[in-house]
Parts: C-alpha cells; structure tokens; sequence
C-alpha cells in the first residue's frame, strides 16, 4: 500500500493549521500591514509546498517590487511563486469563494478580479497602481487562465496598464514542472474540467516533483502592448531555456 498521499495529506492539515496559527499571531504583534500580509504569504507557501513534497527552485533574481508576470499552470503557481518571494496576487474573484483558500487569499491581500465587469476591471487598476507603490511585488497571471504547458497564450495587456502608466519595473517569470521518470509536464497541471480534488490527490502521490522558475530582469516599458508581447516572448524563451538552478 502506498502511503505517501496519505503521509502527505497528514502533513497539508498541519500545514494549513499552521497558517492560520501564524496569520492569528501576526494579529497579535500589532496593525497587519500589507508587507506584513506578503511575508504570511510567502511562509505560508513554503510550508505548504514542504507538506506536499514539492522541491522549487530559483534562476534569477526575485523582485522586491514592482509587477510580476507569469505564465499559469495551476494553483500550486501560487503556492511556488509565494515562496520565492512575499508579493500580493491579482486572481479571479472565484477564488475568493473556495473554501479555506478563499479566505486565505483575502486575508494576504489579494486583488480579485471579476473578468466579466469592465468595473471590476477598472477597480482593480486603480488597486494596483496603489499596490505599486509599496516594497512588494504584485503578481499577475496575464494568460487568464491556467493550460497544460504546451503553450504560452498571448498576455493580455489590460491589466498590464498600471505598470507601464506609472513606469514601473515589469518582471517576466517562468513557471515549469519538472517530473521524475520523464513524467510529462501536462500530467501536473491544472486546466480544462479537472477537479481540484482529483488534481490535488494526483500531486500527493506524485514522487520526485520539482518547480523551477525563472526570473528575467525588471523593465520599464512604454506602453501595455509592448510590455504584454515583450514579457510573454520572454516568459516562452525562459521556458524553453535550460540555467542554472540554485535550490532554495
């Protein structure tokens, strides 16, 4: 019998309690500032990736400011690029509404998107140019939806406005699973109708499953369009690339 989902799952509760501990205690040591947020964040992450057996690692230098973006494989993105760094994310309102990690991702700060409203879209701008502004990062997954790693979608540059009309530095990151036993990629991804549970059960039992991202260098662009076309040949070729990898 194979216990490692089991032994697995054990360990994801503690590590869910042990984020909710943490965010409590956080409470107690004075006003909860949004750096303070990104820090439980990125904690909370790697205590979670440690839980479910996940390796990550890290080519380049994270940012400490200014907006991310990333190509989009599944939820443990957030989980792997939260710990490589505290940052605050841009996600789609459903996310608000799971359970645990809805309140999870309200309670660090994230910014929910609703892609159906031009309002919604126009509120979130106005959050993330003030976001902008403090010493943390702001994510932002540009494809607007997860795949299965065979592409690259084209990012959409709406949401990309804030950082070129403000001129601040924009990072390209590339998120890639990597399998033992030539395990394709696709295989941990989370896209189209699969469930979360039944993606979830198939990462606990999954031996040998490292995330590698890559960090490009922060740039000022002049405008959305180049930034999105600009970032997403960077994202494609970083995926495509092999480095050195430094394990965090």
């Amino acid at each position: 019998m194979n216990l490692r989902p089991v032994r697995r799952a054990v360990a994801l509760a503690f590590a869910l309690l042990t984020c909710i501990l943490r965010f409590w205690l956080m409470r107690l040591r004075g006003p909860i500032t949004m750096v303070r947020r990104a820090q439980w964040i990125q904690a909370s992450g790697r205590g979670i990736l440690t839980s479910l057996g996940i390796d990550y690692r890290i080519e380049g230098r994270p940012p400490t400011y200014g907006l991310v973006v990333s190509n989009h494989l599944s939820y443990l993105d957030v989980l792997i690029l939260s710990a490589a760094m505290p940052l605050a994310f841009v996600a789609k309102v459903e996310i608000g509404r799971w359970p645990y990690f809805g309140k999870a991702a309200r309670a660090g700060g994230t910014i929910f998107l609703d892609r159906s409203s031009r309002a919604s879209a126009a509120s979130v701008a106005d959050q993330m140019v003030e976001r902008l502004k403090l010493p943390i990062p702001v994510l932002l997954f540009p494809e607007g939806t997860s795949t299965d790693g065979s592409e690259v979608l084209p990012f959409h540059p709406r949401l990309i406005d804030p950082a070129t009309s403000t001129g601040t530095p924009i990072t390209a990151a590339a998120v890639r699973y990597v399998i033992d036993g030539g395990v394709e990629e696709r295989e941990l991804c989370w896209y189209g109708d699969t469930l979360f549970l039944t993606h979830l059960m198939k990462a606990l039992r999954t031996p040998g499953f490292a995330a590698e991202v890559s960090f490009g260098e922060p740039r000022i662009y002049p405008d959305r369009r180049i930034a999105a076309n600009a970032t997403w040949a960077e994202v494609r070729a970083m995926r495509e690339g092999k480095g050195v990898l430094v394990l965090q």
